[in-house]
């Protein structure tokens, strides 16, 4: 739900819009790549560090998987980049993607939704005015509640014909302490 309200609701995505998402090897960044495809982006760039994803990911539509290492020239003329990492990592991917741009007047929206790495990030002044950034949040409190809901029946048609491939496991609210740190690839949804 964070990409899919993050690319109706918080930035103004057109079909055929380029998209890098860091973070991409994580439950959340496996949907979003399914997600971008589905409103039209005509290039999905997934971006982690978990190399042993990268076929998963190109398996679920997107076009190319690199490491964080890689991303200045790999995203480099994005027009849009979903962070679900946030931390160092965003802050240290940026200034490769807007030095490699081959036309920095071109609008960049960073959409900050989840922060896996850190709560916050460095982000150099110079990324800030040497391009045009835009760095927004989505999730809520920036997305009115009444947004989230309107959205839900389309993506809960998606969930539920198949068309988004969700890996998650169904989970007793009494089993919430046997699995709270259980490590797994898969969304664990708590079942009252």
């Amino acid at each position: 739900m964070s990409s899919w309200v993050a690319l109706r609701r918080r930035i103004a995505f057109q079909k055929g819009q380029r998209i890098a998402i860091l973070g991409a090897t994580g439950n959340a960044g496996r949907m979003a790549i399914q997600i971008a495809k589905r409103f039209g982006a005509s290039q999905v760039i997934a971006v982690g560090r978990d190399t042993t994803r990268f076929k998963e990911l190109l398996a679920l539509g997107a076009d190319q998987a690199v490491a964080f290492d890689e991303i200045g020239a790999a995203a480099a003329d994005v027009d849009v980049v979903l962070d679900f990492v946030w931390g160092a990592p965003a802050a240290e991917s940026m200034l490769p993607i807007l030095t490699a741009r081959a036309d920095r007047s071109v609008p960049l929206d960073w959409v900050q939704i989840g922060s896996l790495a850190g709560a916050s990030a460095p982000i150099p002044s110079a990324a800030l005015r040497s391009a045009r950034l835009r760095i927004v949040g989505s999730g809520i409190g920036s997305v009115p509640s009444r947004d989230f809901i309107a959205e839900l029946p389309e993506l809960a048609a998606a969930v539920t014909d198949g068309s988004l491939d969700v890996q998650a496991r169904p989970v007793p609210l009494a089993d919430i302490a046997k699995v709270w740190d259980e490590q797994t690839s898969e969304c664990l949804v708590f079942v009252p």
